[in-house]
């Protein structure tokens, strides 16, 4: 079904009237010179500038590529305002398999449609796009984050995204267990790339038991063979979540990694990993909460990354975004602190207070 544009009905459902909705803009960008196809979305720019990543991947439909970039932008504006940024919540996608498809001048293109929003959105990295094609964009756009050091830039924003998870995941064993050492834990991580890799080496160094997988042999092999000791493999994410006696589990790949058939059967007792959008629908943090498994949110857990970009902006200093970042662990804990108060899940009082936060801002 679609609307009078062309354009499926459902997604203009989503943009107007549903609670994930409410996005101040949605730019449609095409370059057929190029071949580039984007989708911009801005949720919020109630505390400044949106900020938020550039995904590059090969969705199946436009319409599939929209709504990613919504659910992404909604996202960005509470993990912004979680985070104590001075910024909003946008995402973009870039429709293709960047393997094939990214190309210079794509990404210059790509570049241009950012630059003529005016600032109101600032780029980086995500999933399928790096530092070095940052660095491209940035040639066209001064709004570009995650660039180089070479070239102004903070480089790999996955290093403190990967410090993040790890003080959500201290916090959480302080609120669980009553005491933030990980020594000894079994956690467990799916997707060992960007972010995945840097969080095996704070688990091993603190004397946790590691699991890993991905959808990349490649990506596996690299941690055993960087790490003999103390990591297992298995075979994909459905052994991982039975994993007899985890005790923290790690989604650090794509979406809705929680949903109606992971949850019953997963074995560990915390759940806290750098994915966006692990919750696949509203109701699956009532269903973690009625399991008894603690769940840090992930947008609180993984904002280091943010974190650092933002800090880009005003000249980049990495022993002050660490600081920042490092307060991740309050944070989280404070939020844990909230849901016992309120009676909610925690993903439910994260939400509560960035809300609060933004409903301020466009008040003042």
């Amino acid at each position: 079904m679609t609307d009078v544009t062309g354009a499926p009905a459902d997604v203009l459902h989503t943009l107007f009237h549903s609670d994930q909705g409410g996005h101040e803009q949605v730019v449609l960008c095409q370059d057929r010179a190029s071949g580039l196809k984007a989708v911009i979305a801005l949720h919020s720019t109630a505390l400044g500038p949106a900020l938020g990543g550039t995904r590059f991947y090969p969705y199946a439909t436009e319409a599939e590529a929209v709504a990613d970039a919504l659910n992404l932008a909604r996202g960005m504006s509470y993990k912004n305002a979680m985070a104590g940024l001075d910024h909003g919540g946008g995402k973009a996608v870039i429709i293709g398999d960047p393997e094939r498809d990214k190309t210079e001048e794509l990404l210059l293109a790509y570049g241009r449609m950012v630059a003529s929003l005016g600032g109101r959105y600032v780029t980086a990295c995500d999933v399928g796009t790096y530092v070095a094609d940052m660095d491209i964009v940035a040639r066209e756009c001064r709004w570009t984050t995650g660039r180089s050091p070479e070239n102004g830039g903070a480089g790999d924003s996955s290093v403190l995204t990967a410090f993040g998870v790890y003080q959500g995941m201290r916090a959480s064993a302080q609120h669980l267990w009553g005491d933030p050492a990980l020594r000894g834990r079994k956690v467990g991580i799916a997707g060992v790339g960007k972010v995945g890799h840097h969080l095996v080496r704070h688990l091993l160094d603190e004397g946790a038991e590691v699991v890993i997988t991905d959808v990349r042999p490649d990506a596996v092999q690299r941690i055993l063979d960087q790490h003999p000791t103390g990591v297992t493999a298995v075979a994909d994410t459905e052994a991982l979540i039975r994993v007899e006696g985890l005790d923290i589990y790690a989604p650090c790949a794509l979406g809705g990694a929680l949903n109606d058939l992971s949850v019953p059967v997963l074995t560990a007792k915390v759940v806290c990993g750098a994915a966006n959008n692990q919750l696949a629908h509203p109701g699956v943090e009532k269903d973690l909460a009625d399991r008894g498994i603690l769940y840090a949110p992930d947008y609180v857990v993984n904002a280091g990354g943010v974190i650092q970009v933002a800090d880009e902006l005003h000249g980049f200093d990495f022993d002050r975004c660490k600081a920042k970042a490092a307060k991740i662990f309050d944070t989280t804990l404070g939020i844990f602190a909230r849901a016992k108060e309120d009676g909610i899940p925690p993903a439910a009082a994260a939400d509560r207070i960035a809300e609060q936060r933004m409903a301020d801002a466009r008040a003042s």
